[in-house]
Formats: structure tokens, C-alpha cells, sequence
């Protein structure tokens, strides 16, 4: 299961290029591969690209790309008020785009950050619309509806 989460991570960042220098993606990475290593060692183990390891990688991926989405958020809001560096907004899309616009939408409320500003909000909602249209477009692809 670590093998199988270890490659889909890193295939991932090869292929999209922002991946590759953003933090908070690598900090959810480690979380995912982490978790992994500890559901395999205390609980079970499965094959290589089985059901029910991509299951638990999608459960995964969703839970610590939400909260590394949020931190994100934190982190800049916080650098922003301090008015150190900030967290590229390329890099929150791109979390946002991964899954993580739940989390997006709780830090967005709860610290009261980048939801002012009109074109950071509609590139926010285009976000979601494409990874909307991705599950659906790899759905499709495994026939799955």
C-alpha cells in the first residue's frame, strides 16, 4: 500500500508542475504515505492497485489535502497579516483542485481570507467546477456510471 501511495503521489507531482515546489502538497504526501505505512503495519495489508487500496487512497487524499488546504490558508493569512511572504495563490488553487476546497471553504470562513476578492473567488469556484468534471470524466472512463 505505501509502494502504490508512494508512486500515485509522485506521479502526480510529475505531471503537474506546480506540485512540485508546493509544500503543503508534500506536507499531505507525508501525512498519506504515513498513514499508509501505519494501516499496513497495525492493520492489514493489500495488493498493489487493488479496490480497496485506491478506496483508501482516495479516503486518504481527501482527509489530509483538506487539512493541508486549511493550513495553507492559515499560513497566509497570517503571513499577510504580518506582511511576510505569502503562499502563492497558484499553489491554493492547486490544492483546491485536488480536493482540498473543503477545507478551502472553512479556512476562506473561518479566518475571513481571500473572500473578498472577486477573481481569486471565481478561480475558486472554477476549481471546484474542474475537479467536478474530472470525477465525473474518470468515472465515465472506468464505467463506473
Amino acid at each position: 500500500m505505501v509502494i502504490t501511495f508512494t508512486a500515485i503521489l509522485f506521479g502526480l507531482a510529475a505531471l503537474i508542475y506546480p506540485l512540485r515546489r508546493n509544500r503543503f502538497f508534500l506536507l499531505s504526501s507525508a501525512m498519506i504515505i504515513g498513514s499508509a505505512y501505519f494501516v499496513e503495519t497495525h492493520y492489514f495489508r493489500t495488493s498493489i492497485f487493488s479496490p480497496k487500496t485506491i478506496m483508501l487512497f482516495v479516503v486518504f487524499q481527501l482527509i489530509f489535502i483538506n487539512i493541508s488546504t486549511f493550513f495553507a490558508y492559515m499560513v497566509d493569512k497570517r503571513a499577510a497579516i504580518r506582511g511576510a511572504w505569502r503562499v502563492p495563490e497558484r499553489d491554493l488553487h492547486t490544492l483546491e483542485f485536488l480536493g482540498g476546497w473543503i477545507g478551502a471553504f472553512f479556512a476562506q470562513r473561518i479566518f475571513r481570507h481571500k473572500i473578498s476578492k472577486k477573481s481569486y473567488q471565481l478561480t475558486y469556484k472554477l476549481m471546484i467546477v474542474m475537479e467536478l468534471a474530472a470525477i465525473y470524466f474518470i468515472l465515465k472512463f472506468l464505467q463506473l456510471i
